[in-house]
C-alpha cells in the first residue's frame, strides 16, 4: 500500500513542477541549503549518513570489503590532502578530469564534454559552493537527470584515498576537487563507486543534460555524418566515441598509433582546414586519461600542421590527452559515435533548433504488464502501450525523403543500483504499430491480443539489447502510431522511462483501458427463491435464519472441496467477510435468505466464467486469462489496477485459483458500488474526511 501511495505522491509532485532542473527533487530528502546552514551555525563539518565513508560505499565485489583494491583506503577531506583546496580553478575545463582506479572512463568522457557547454555545466554543478570560509562546511551538491526528473544530490567531501592520493577521478591541477566530488555524488545516486564500472558515454550524457542519445556505427555511417557532427557540436550536443574490442584481453589495449581499445573518448571539435590547396575535414578527440594520444596524421607533433596557415591552427601541442585527426582516419579507427541531443529546456540559445519532447514513466510487472517481445504472441499485448500522433512533415530542403522524423528512447531504471543484489541490465526493445483508423483521435484505447496477432509492426528498435537505453531514429508518414516497449523475455520486473523526441510538434499519450464496470443486477428477492433452495437455506442458517461469515466460509469450503475441475485451497475468512459486506443490505453482518440467494447466483456465474477462461483446463487461470475473465465479468481496468490485482490475488507462480478469483471479483464489485453510492452527482470524484477514509479502508 505504501508503494502505491509513493507512486501517486510522485506523480502529483511532477505535475506540480517538482523534478525540473529549476526545482529539482531533493534526493533522499536532503536539502543542501538547510544542512549547510546547520553545519555553519554549529561550526562542524557535514558527514553524510546516507552515503557513509565506509566499505559499502566503495563496492561489493572488485571494490568489496575483502578486495585487495580497497585495502588501506582512507577517506579524507580535500583540506587533509592539500593546504589550499579549490573547488574549480579558472573555470571547469576538459583537462580537469583524469581517470583513477575505476573503470568509469565512459563517465569521465561525458564529464569532459560537459565542460564544453557552460549552460549545461551550470545545471549539473550549481554555483555558490567552494572552500571559502563563509561557504565551506564539508558539504557539496550536484544535480543529475534521473529517468524523467532532476534530482539534487548532497554529499560530504570525504573522498577515498590510498597512500595520500585520490583513489578515483582527480584533476591534473592537484588542488582542484570539483570532478572528484561530482563522481562521488554520481556514485551515491547509483549505490556505490563500483556500480559506475563499465558503461556507455551516452548514459553520462543523458544524466547531465536530460537529452536523448543516438548511436552510430562508423562502419555504416551516413554520408553526411561530418555535417551531423558539426551541427551537433554547434547546437551544444555532447559527443563520445570508442573502439570496439574483440576479446577481454583487448580491453584498454593500446594500438601502435596510441589509441586505446574499449575506451570511452569525447569528441570535442570538428573543423575544416586548407591543406595543400584542398579542404581537409578534422575532428578533435579527447582521452579522459589526460595522456596517451594519437600519433598518426594531424596529431600534436605531425608534419601536416606545417602545411596549414597559422590563422587556421588551433592549440594542438598541449599534452593533455586531446588531439586532432582527419575525419577519414577517425571513421577508419573508431567504431562507434554517440551523440546526445539536448532538450529544449537545456538549450538557451535562440539560434538552436529545439525538438519537441514527451516523457513517460512505466513498469513491467510479472503477471500484468511484462508480456515480453513479439515472440510471445499471447502475452505481448499486455505490455504498456503509448500512442504518438505525427502531423507535420520535416522541412529540411536537403532531404529527399518525405516524412516525420522522431527519436524513441527506452530506458530501464535503476539497474546499476541493483548490481549489489546480483541484478543487471535486462534485454529491452520496442515495436511500433500503425493505429487502426477507427481508433484515431481516441484518448482511451489499448489494442488487444487479436490486433497484434493479425498486424505486422511498422518499425522497431534496431535490436533488443541489455543496455540501459535503446534508442532509434525513425522517419514515418504523418499519422498515429503505437509504441510498445518490452523486455525480450516475459515476466521480468523492471521500471522504465519512455521518451519521444521529434523535429516537429507531436502528441504522445499513454494508452490504457478506461476504468469501468458494467454489472448485471443479480438481485434475488425472497419471493423468487425456489422451495428447494429455501429448505437448503433453512438447514444451513440455523435458528437465527441468517448466515454469518464464519458459516459462509464453512459452507463454501465444503462445496468446493468436492470439485476436481477447479483448484482452490479454500475460501479464507477475509473473502467470506468481503462477500457478506457486499451482500449485507441491513448492516448486521449476516446474510438473510434473499441475500444468500443473490450471492449463490453470483458464485454460479463466476464459476462459469472461471472455467471458460481456464483455457488449458489446469484448474487455475494465468494472469492473461484472468484479464479476459474480469472483462467477461463486466470490469474494464487499466494496467495499474491489473498489476495490483495480480500481486494481491495471484500465487507465487502468478496463477489464480478459484477462491482468489471470487475474492477479487467480489472486492472489485464492492469498491465500485461504494464509489457509485458516494458519487451522487456522477462527477467521477468523491470527497472523504479522515474518519470516512478509515471506515471504508477497513472494509
Amino acid at each position: 500500500m505504501s508503494g502505491v501511495a509513493s507512486t501517486l505522491a510522485k506523480k502529483r509532485a511532477l505535475a506540480a513542477g517538482f523534478g525540473t532542473n529549476a526545482n529539482a527533487t531533493k534526493y533522499l530528502n536532503q536539502d543542501f541549503q538547510t544542512l549547510r546552514t546547520e553545519c555553519l551555525s554549529r561550526g562542524s563539518l557535514f558527514t553524510d549518513p546516507t552515503f557513509p565513508a565506509a566499505p559499502e560505499s566503495l563496492g561489493f565485489r572488485e571494490l568489496g570489503p575483502t578486495s585487495s583494491k580497497t585495502r588501506g583506503v582512507q577517506w579524507k577531506r580535500p583540506g587533509e590532502l592539500v593546504s589550499k583546496p579549490e573547488f574549480i580553478v579558472g573555470g571547469a575545463s576538459r583537462t580537469d578530469i583524469c581517470q583513477g582506479g575505476l573503470g568509469d572512463c565512459w563517465l569521465l568522457a561525458a564529464i569532459a564534454s560537459l565542460t564544453l557547454n557552460e549552460d549545461v555545466m551550470a545545471r549539473v554543478v550549481p554555483t555558490g559552493q567552494g572552500f571559502g570560509r563563509s561557504e565551506y562546511a564539508g558539504i557539496f551538491h550536484f544535480q543529475f537527470w534521473q529517468f524523467g526528473e532532476w534530482v539534487d544530490v548532497v554529499i560530504d567531501d570525504r573522498l577515498p584515498t590510498k597512500d595520500g592520493e585520490l583513489l578515483f577521478v582527480h584533476s591534473a591541477e592537484g588542488s582542484e576537487f570539483w570532478s572528484a566530488l561530482l563522481e562521488k555524488a554520481y556514485a551515491k545516486v547509483n549505490g556505490c563507486y563500483e556500480a559506475l564500472s563499465g558503461g556507455s558515454t551516452t548514459e553520462g550524457f543523458e544524466d547531465f543534460t536530460g537529452g536523448i542519445a543516438e548511436n552510430y556505427e562508423l562502419r555504416k555511417a551516413p554520408s553526411d555524418l561530418f555535417q551531423i557532427i558539426k551541427k551537433a557540436l554547434e547546437s551544444g550536443a555532447l559527443l563520445g566515441c570508442s573502439i570496439d574490442i574483440t576479446s577481454q584481453a583487448d580491453s584498454e589495449a593500446i594500438t601502435y598509433q596510441k589509441l586505446v581499445k574499449g575506451h570511452a573518448y569525447s569528441l570535442t571539435g570538428a573543423t575544416e582546414v586548407t591543406y595543400r590547396g584542398r579542404k581537409e575535414k578534422l575532428v578533435r578527440v579527447r582521452n579522459p586519461w589526460g595522456t596517451v594520444e594519437w600519433t598518426g596524421a594531424w596529431s600534436d607533433s605531425s608534419s601536416e600542421w606545417n602545411s596549414v596557415d597559422e590563422s587556421e591552427r588551433e592549440n594542438v601541442k598541449a599534452d593533455d590527452g586531446e588531439f586532432w585527426m582527419s575525419f577519414t582516419d577517425f571513421t577508419r579507427n573508431y567504431h562507434r559515435l554517440e551523440i546526445c541531443t539536448l532538450t529544449p529546456d537545456t538549450l538557451t540559445a535562440d539560434d538552436v533548433k529545439h525538438w519537441s519532447v514527451s516523457n513517460f514513466d512505466g513498469a513491467w510487472r510479472k503477471g500484468s504488464t511484462a508480456g515480453g517481445c513479439r515472440n510471445n504472441p499471447y502475452t505481448f499485448w499486455m505490455n504498456p502501450q503509448f500512442k504518438i500522433k505525427l502531423d507535420e512533415e520535416d522541412d529540411d530542403p536537403d532531404d529527399n525523403e518525405v516524412g516525420c522524423s522522431f527519436v524513441v528512447g527506452l530506458i530501464q531504471k535503476n539497474r546499476r543500483r541493483m548490481r549489489k543484489v546480483g541484478e543487471d541490465m535486462l534485454t529491452i526493445g520496442f515495436a511500433i504499430y500503425e493505429v487502426p483508423q477507427q481508433f484515431h483521435g481516441q484518448t482511451e484505447v489499448k489494442l488487444d491480443k487479436n490486433y497484434f496477432l493479425t498486424h505486422a509492426q511498422k518499425a522497431h528498435s534496431e535490436t533488443f539489447i541489455n543496455l540501459r537505453e535503446v534508442s532509434t531514429r525513425f522517419k514515418l508518414p504523418p499519422g498515429e502510431y503505437l509504441i510498445v516497449p518490452s523486455t525480450f523475455e516475459p515476466n521480468q520486473n523492471a521500471d522504465f522511462c519512455l521518451r519521444v523526441f521529434s523535429e516537429k510538434q507531436h502528441e504522445t499519450q499513454h494508452c490504457d483501458d478506461p476504468i469501468e464496470a458494467h454489472l448485471d443486477d443479480d438481485t434475488v428477492s425472497e419471493d423468487e427463491v425456489e422451495s428447494s433452495f429455501r429448505s437448503l437455506f433453512t438447514k444451513l442458517a440455523g435458528n437465527d435464519m441468517e448466515i454469518s461469515a464464519v458459516e459462509l466460509q464453512s459452507i463454501f469450503n465444503k462445496i468446493v472441496a468436492k470439485r476436481t475441475d477447479i483448484k482452490t485451497d479454500g475460501f479464507s475468512m477475509d473473502t467470506a467477510r468481503v462477500m457478506v459486506n457486499l451482500m449485507d443490505d441491513n448492516g448486521n453482518g449476516k446474510l438473510g435468505l434473499g441475500e444468500f440467494a443473490t450471492l449463490w447466483k453470483k458464485i454460479q456465474k463466476y464459476l462459469a466464467i472461471y472455467k471458460k477462461n481456464d483455457m488449458d483446463g489446469s484448474g487455475t487461470m494465468s494472469t492473461p486469462e484472468m484479464r479476459m475473465a474480469l472483462k467477461e465479468a463486466g470490469f474494464t481496468l487499466n494496467n495499474s489496477i491489473h498489476q495490483a490485482l495480480a500481486v494481491r490475488f495471484g500465487e507465487a507462480d502468478m496463477t489464480i485459483d478459484f477462491d482468489n478469483f471470487v475474492a477479487c471479483v467480489m472486492r472489485l464489485e464492492m469498491m465500485f458500488k461504494v464509489f457509485w453510492k458516494l458519487d451522487m452527482d456522477n462527477s467521477g470524484n468523491i470527497e472523504l474526511d479522515f474518519f470516512q477514509w478509515l471506515s471504508f479502508a477497513m472494509i
